[in-house]
């Protein structure tokens, strides 16, 4: 077997490109949720359906006054038409009067 020199080394390249965007300042957090209208996003691959429901539950104890738009209002953010249901979130939130969103499980 010939000596490769190596010494059991390899060079390895990083599979992933670099950054396209820069970190970008976060929005403001609301001061209450109360009175909020909140959506739920989902990926459709963990149980994301019992957990918004327990979140939402535990909301409305806290903040009766919230409103929740379901996931089924949105679609499968995961899916062969994700490009075009994430591309219509802007509006479709706006046009829902959206304050805040949940996204789950593996967004």
């Amino acid at each position: 077997m010939a000596a490769t020199g190596n010494d059991g080394y390899y060079e390895a390249y990083w599979p992933r490109t670099p950054r396209q965007t820069g970190i970008k300042q976060l929005a403001p957090r609301h001061p209450s949720l109360e009175g909020k209208t909140v959506a739920f996003l989902w990926d459709y691959i963990f149980r994301g359906d019992e957990i918004f429901a327990y979140l939402e539950e535990g909301l409305k104890a806290r903040y009766p006054g919230m409103r929740f738009i379901s996931h089924t209002e949105f679609g499968n953010i995961h899916a062969g038409t994700e490009k075009a249901i994430l591309a219509a979130l802007p509006e479709k939130f706006k046009a829902l009067g959206v304050d805040a969103v949940v996204c789950g499980m593996a967004c």
